[in-house]
């Protein structure tokens, strides 16, 4: 069972989220939070293996809350979800470490795809990121990558394979299966690649092989 936090607070929405979350199948809201603070107290008892955590929020914001988030509790996967989905604030919920960005006008069915391929692909390419996404790269906007790590990191063919599949969209045990190997394998190649890229999620590394020029804009 996938552990679920809300962080929001909006009560209303906060509690017709964690509606629609419970009705996905192996999902389970465990924690409700109204602000980043509210939620660092309810984590010293509360285990969760995913946050839905809101951007605009008093006490303490959602950027303030994912980026000590990623230090304290960096197994903890984070998917925005906001109504403010200007460029800016994507790009700098990425920058932060967020695996994942939903944006509230968004269709409801779409928020379980999302949260099942945070859980297991460890990033959701939404419309709003995917386009973002795609703009720093053309343009060279925002998303710095170390130029030392960038001209000295070397991607091997099984480590490329691995990030293709997983930007099409594989499961891990999909990966193992089409590349005749262990799920087992794939995290270790998964775990190697945000190594050696330096990223804190696989959305860094997709952004590295994008600028090595690895994979095409369009395979996205």
């Amino acid at each position: 069972m996938l552990r679920i936090g809300i962080v929001d607070d909006h009560q209303l929405f906060r509690k017709s989220l964690s509606l629609l979350v419970d009705s996905f199948e192996g999902t389970k809201v465990v924690l409700e939070a109204e602000n980043g603070l509210q939620l660092f107290d309810m984590l010293e008892v509360v285990s969760v293996d995913l946050l839905l955590l809101d951007i605009q929020m008093p006490q303490m914001d959602g950027y303030e809350t994912c980026l000590i988030l990623r230090k304290k509790y960096p197994d903890i996967k984070v998917l925005i979800v906001s109504q403010l989905a200007t460029r800016e604030s994507i790009h700098k919920v990425m920058e932060l470490g967020a695996h994942g960005f939903f944006s509230k006008n968004s269709n409801p069915e779409q928020l379980e795809l999302a949260i099942k391929n945070i859980y297991e692909k460890d990033f959701y390419f939404g419309q709003e990121l995917g386009a973002v996404l795609k703009e720093a790269i053309l343009w060279q906007k925002n998303y710095k990558i170390d130029d030392h790590v960038l001209s000295t990191v070397q991607i091997s063919a099984r480590e490329l394979d691995v990030i293709k599949l997983a930007c099409r969209e594989h499961s891990s045990s999909e990966i193992a299966e089409k590349l005749f190997i262990s799920v087992r394998t794939v995290e270790t190649h998964r775990k190697r690649i945000m190594e050696k890229t330096q990223s804190k999620n696989f959305i860094g590394v997709v952004l590295f092989i994008l600028k090595q020029g690895l994979i095409a804009v369009e395979e996205l």
